[in-house]
């Protein structure tokens, strides 16, 4: 596999990840470059260690995760996003004011990485069945992704605090239908 291929594959999938990353940024008010690397950070270690994953456990083990992939990934969006548009439909009080700063924690951020990951398993199993160096793979895709997120953030960001409760409804609209269009690629519709 040639370089050119793998650039293709690393911008392919990390393109989830730019943008959940941007829906991420529209609601950042404060230290945008810190979350902006922190969220590449989570998106760029889950893009690299799926594919791991996937070479190293073979096509069996990633047959069955396969087969529920765009369920999970669709669930996880969907939840996140319809809470996001929940939230921007709500009245603001003073202390949602205080409050409305990105969450990048640990607890946020996971499953958004895992949701947007779980493709690479499958091109981690790809991998393992091409003459393809795992581990230079995976480091390639590892800092797309990373470049990626970071971006998306501070790109979401720009917009976000001109939009507001706007941004952030938008934000989970955007959400909502990735893992739409995770779920009807899965089953095979579109």
């Amino acid at each position: 596999m040639g370089i050119l291929e793998l650039l293709l594959i690393a911008v392919s999938l990390s393109m989830d990840a730019f943008a959940v990353s941007a829906c991420i940024g529209l609601s950042v008010t404060t230290d945008r470059f810190s979350k902006a690397i922190t969220a590449g950070l989570y998106f760029g270690t889950a893009q690299a260690v799926m594919p791991l994953a996937g070479s190293s456990a073979g096509t069996l083990f990633a047959g069955r995760i396969t087969a529920f992939s765009g369920y999970i990934a669709f669930v996880i969006l969907a939840v996140i996003g319809g809470k996001m548009i929940k939230e921007s439909l709500g009245k603001p009080d003073k202390s949602d004011k205080l409050n409305i700063d990105a969450d990048v924690s640990f607890r946020k951020m996971f499953p958004l990485a895992v949701a947007t990951s779980i493709d690479a398993l499958a091109v981690g199993v790809s991998f393992a069945m091409s003459s393809v160096n795992i581990f230079a793979a995976v480091g390639f895709i590892g800092i797309i992704t990373f470049v990626f997120g970071a971006a998306g953030v501070q790109i979401g960001g720009m917009l976000g605090g001109k939009f507001k409760s706007k941004a952030e409804f938008a934000g989970g609209l955007v959400l909502v239908l990735i893992g739409v269009k995770i779920l009807l690629e899965h089953i095979g519709i579109i």
